[in-house]
């Protein structure tokens, strides 16, 4: 296992990301996706990630929560991926959806309710590629920690 860069756990890093997200969902939701729609970091900086909003319930204070998060198309399914970016524990907006499976997923102007589920085994194997074609940092965030990064599929709600 290769080591989890240590400025990533940096409280300074944890801030940025909180108030980048915070300023991603909004110009999103503001611009119907125009603006916010893509990552553009790390190994995104030459072959851009799309971006979707995902909004889930808060296991906790039962209020909505959202997040943008890289995106994956299969079919009617959206495929997310719960990398926290290769920290030793899942991301909240997962135990969120683990906790209350009912989501919305917003892409571009379109918004969505749909029902998250874990990715099995052999699923997770079958996305894995595609999800690391779409973003290579994803191999290197799994090779950072001890977990299995969770892949979660959102299902259309009939």
């Amino acid at each position: 296992m290769k080591k989890r860069p240590a400025q990533l756990d940096s409280p300074w890093v944890t801030t940025i990301m909180k108030y980048g997200s915070a300023a991603n969902t909004w110009l999103y939701r503001r611009s119907g996706g125009r603006f916010g729609g893509t990552w553009r970091v790390g190994s995104a900086l030459r072959k851009p990630a799309p971006v979707c909003l995902l909004t889930t319930t808060g296991r906790r204070s039962g209020q909505a929560r959202t997040v943008p998060l890289i995106y994956l198309r299969d079919g009617a399914n959206v495929v997310l991926v719960a990398s926290q970016g290769g920290a030793a524990t899942n991301p909240q907006w997962y135990g969120n959806l683990s906790a209350d499976p009912s989501v919305t997923i917003q892409i571009g102007p379109d918004v969505q309710r749909m029902t998250a589920r874990t990715a099995g085994a052999d699923e997770r194997a079958a996305l894995w590629p595609r999800l690391v074609e779409l973003y290579d940092d994803y191999d290197s965030y799994q090779s950072w920690t001890d977990r299995t990064i969770p892949v979660v599929i959102c299902e259309p709600t009939p």
